[in-house]
């Protein structure tokens, strides 16, 4: 017989946890799980706050550049003169310059598109911080172009159904489509609640799950409905205005 067994029958104490013990552990174990839910949750509702911002303040953009200049940016046939040298007028899609609405895709990584240059004309005016010189080389992760919050390239374009500038997700509306990509079922569903309909399927905010760069986003995807939270798949976001 070990020594600690003898110990145990001299003194009558039986080894192992009391339920006491037990139940000490399983209260922190459960208040550490709290805790946890508690920072994911906050973490995601910070992510969602992020994100509607970014769509909230690209209208603002465009507002402000044609209050100063009476121009859209990237449209902006007289840009150089209103912003300075360092400003490149677009020449893509052709004979689209100064005709009132932003031509090119969203996700376009072609230097002189329209929705390309919006970004250095609404940074050289001063309206948001960024990468001035256009550089697209390096694509989608180009630091030229904008990234939301959970890694996603932002971008906006006219919406006019046409080849130069196709619609991303059928039945959006409004003059112009905001789109934000890389972005979780379980966001995506909390973004359309905070800034639309709660329905990812309908009014001016839809998901689909086609990503950012490829030609499926640019040929009018249907809207893709998020149900329940969905943490494994990423979808983009758009929302008209």
């Amino acid at each position: 017989m070990s020594r600690s067994n003898k110990i145990n029958q001299i003194t009558g104490k039986q080894s192992g946890f009391t339920l006491i013990e037990i139940a000490i552990v399983l209260v922190i174990i459960g208040l550490l799980l709290a805790g946890v839910l508690k920072g994911q949750e906050l973490i995601n509702s910070a992510r969602v706050k992020n994100l509607a911002g970014d769509f909230k303040n690209i209208p603002v953009f465009i507002y402000a550049y044609q209050d100063r200049f009476k121009a859209l940016p990237g449209d902006d046939i007289a840009v150089v003169t209103h912003l300075g040298a360092l400003a490149t007028m677009a020449t893509t899609p052709s004979a689209s310059i100064g005709n009132g609405t932003i031509n090119g895709t969203w996700d376009s990584i072609t230097a002189t598109d329209e929705s390309v240059l919006f970004w250095q004309h609404v940074r050289i005016a001063d309206l948001t911080a960024g990468q001035r010189t256009v550089t697209v080389a390096g694509g989608i992760l180009d630091p030229y172009f904008p990234i939301n919050t959970v890694g996603g390239r932002i971008g906006i374009q006219g919406n006019l159904g046409t080849a130069a500038s196709p619609t991303p997700i059928n039945g959006i509306p409004g003059t112009y489509v905001i789109c934000s990509a890389n972005i979780a079922g379980k966001i995506a569903r909390q973004l359309d609640i905070t800034l639309d309909d709660g329905n990812t399927a309908t009014g001016s905010m839809r998901a689909t799950a086609a990503p950012a760069g490829t030609a499926a986003i640019n040929t009018g995807q249907s809207a893709a409905i998020i149900s329940a939270p969905d943490d494994n798949t990423l979808y983009t976001i758009c929302m008209g205005v």
